[in-house]
């Protein structure tokens, strides 16, 4: 039987809110806050605050690996940043958080990874693929870049197979009529797909499709038209997916439509991703606040109760 642990943050407009938080769940419908529902990692470097995390178990070593944009809008907004998007995006953080544990109650300090040479803006949610063939992790983000002045972001990635040591940036996905960012992507049947969130055209969530971890992608019709009379354009992204004990995937999307506690994931189902009809599943669904954009790593029973039972340490 396996069990899922949720890594992510909450809205609040305090610093506490952009730190990492665990959730847990036994079926990924219903789920359960861990160490009182305040955070298990805090952010001491950097902006001293992080959103967008990830989690992944290394297939190569067995360690896991959390990674987070370094981003505090508690502190930066009302400083550096101006109350202005665009100069986080301009200006803001080029480095990734990083811990890592051996058995998801002890972690690593806080690191920060810089990638790229200075020719990044803010580098946004992270998200890691495994590559099968080559046998190394794609760790990609959205990013806005010098090269088109900072406009229209696009997805960038790098390679590694410890964590440790990265290729030099290269371009993952751009999106021709739009800018877009957070990234998720998950292989299936030897067939790789990518959630993204379109800026516009539709301003919305995609579904692109293709044969290798690179591309070239193709959009993903049926999904399109499944999410069509689910979700408003302009009101969800972070979108995370999880493979159910049955073989069903379970799609979850962050609402951002509305102010405070009422923001959160959503969840819909589908028996495939090849499929891509996705259906919306919210009576079936709980949590006991709003988990912000994250990402949701399958785990044991036994690492499920680990997380559970676990004292953890004021800060």
């Amino acid at each position: 039987m396996q069990a899922y642990l949720f890594v992510h943050f909450r809205e609040k407009t305090t610093p506490d809110g952009e730190q990492v938080y665990f959730g847990l769940s036994r079926d990924g419908f219903h789920w359960e806050e861990v160490h009182g529902g305040k955070p298990v990692l805090w952010a001491y470097y950097g902006d001293k605050g992080v959103r967008d995390m990830t989690i992944v178990r290394s297939q190569l070593d067995g360690r896991f690996h959390i990674f987070a944009t370094d981003l505090s809008l508690a502190y930066g907004m009302r400083n550096q940043y101006h109350h202005s998007w665009d100069e986080i995006g301009r200006n803001g953080s080029s480095f990734l958080a990083h811990w890592s544990s051996q058995d998801l109650v002890s972690w690593t300090e806080e690191e920060l990874i810089r990638f790229g040479n200075g020719q990044f803006g803010c580098i946004w949610a992270p998200d890691i693929l495994w590559d099968k063939e080559k046998k190394e992790y794609i760790l990609h983000w959205s990013s806005s870049h010098v090269s088109n002045h900072y406009g229209n972001k696009a997805i960038y990635a790098v390679r590694t197979k410890d964590f440790q040591h990265y290729t030099e940036p290269e371009l993952f996905y751009r999106k021709e009529d739009s800018g877009v960012i957070d990234s998720a992507a998950y292989e299936e049947n030897g067939v790789y797909y990518l959630f993204l969130k379109s800026e516009k055209n539709p301003g919305t969530i995609i579904l692109e499709k293709a044969d290798t971890p690179l591309g070239p992608w193709t959009r993903v019709e049926a999904f399109s038209e499944s999410m069509r009379e689910s979700i408003e354009e302009g009101k969800y992204e972070a979108p995370t997916a999880i493979r159910l004990e049955d073989g069903r995937w379970c799609l979850f999307l962050d609402y951002y439509g509305v102010k405070g506690a009422g923001q959160g994931y959503v969840p819909f189902v589908a028996e495939s991703l090849s499929d891509g009809h996705f259906v919306r599943s919210d009576a079936s669904f709980s949590f006991p606040y709003g988990f912000k954009h994250g990402t949701i790593l399958t785990i044991s029973m036994e690492e499920y109760e680990r997380i559970r039972c676990h004292v953890w340490k004021e800060d």
